[in-house]
């Protein structure tokens, strides 16, 4: 792989960004909207509940950690549809670009994307609610990291989806994480969840990391083991996916079917 072909797409990344002021309020504006609502959730919770748990770290913590891990995926997929809406997809595999290239360029810009929504949703929780994350210190590197692995892999999973299905399928992306959510235990233990669904759990790696952030929370230790097999299944998820965008990558130029992302077929 040749880092300035990588480069070129993080910087056409960051044209868009730079040429669009939309482009830079909007995702940004929706994160601290969430923080903000689910902050005065959690304090009202506190007011009326007599069960002495504190919901600030429970659910406006939970939150927090989901939505990086939806913004990890968004950075990859909205890369991707960038390049599809404006039918250039194409355009770059005219070039000597090669698909490694294409995906570490797209996986460093949610990179940079996420990381800078993960601090806003700290500031806000931190100056509104005085909830901070900075007090587990190191202990919640894994559990980012996971989530982030695991946000990498399904958003080059979901955009290999598009390229198959055709540009019009991404509707079918954006409704994921929330099908996904009722099986991770965001804000509840997988223990209240149906047997069926808790088998499915066990495969999704963001079980293990809301399981053991809750254990950190309320009782002072987590499960290192499941967060390493939680870390294990996200490595291997990506490498799957990496495999199946190829696929349809190649499947989609012997069959023609990437005609459908020129410009001249629009």
């Amino acid at each position: 792989m040749k880092m300035n072909r990588i480069a070129a797409i993080v910087y056409r990344q960051f044209c868009l960004i730079r040429g669009s002021f939309s482009r830079v309020i909007s995702p940004f504006v929706w994160v601290a909207v969430d923080m903000v609502l689910w902050g005065f959730i959690t304090k009202y919770l506190n007011t009326v509940s007599k069960s002495g748990v504190n919901f600030v770290p429970t659910l406006l913590g939970a939150v927090l950690m989901w939505d990086f891990f939806v913004r990890v995926m968004q950075g990859v997929t909205t890369g991707f549809f960038e390049d599809v809406w404006s039918r250039n997809f194409i355009n770059f595999f005219s070039t000597p670009l090669l698909i490694p290239e294409y995906l570490c360029g797209l996986v460093i810009w949610s990179i940079v994307t996420s990381f800078l929504g993960l601090m806003l949703m700290i500031s806000v929780t931190s100056a509104f609610f005085g909830f901070s994350y900075f007090a587990y210190g190191m202990m919640l590197v894994p559990f980012l990291l996971v989530l982030f692995l695991f946000g990498i892999g399904l958003g080059i999973f979901a955009s290999a989806m598009v390229l198959r299905l055709g540009p019009s399928a991404e509707w079918f992306i954006w409704p994921i994480p929330a099908l996904l959510s009722p099986f991770v235990g965001v804000f509840y233990p997988l223990s209240t969840l149906p047997i069926w669904m808790q088998r499915i759990s066990y495969l999704l790696p963001p079980s293990y990391v809301f399981e053991g952030m809750r254990s950190i929370i309320l009782q002072g230790s987590a499960s290192w083991h499941g967060l390493f097999w939680g870390a294990t299944l996200a490595v291997l998820y990506i490498a799957l996916a990496c495999g199946f965008f190829t696929w349809i990558y190649r499947h989609a130029v012997r069959t023609g079917l990437i005609a459908r992302y020129s410009a001249e077929s629009f």
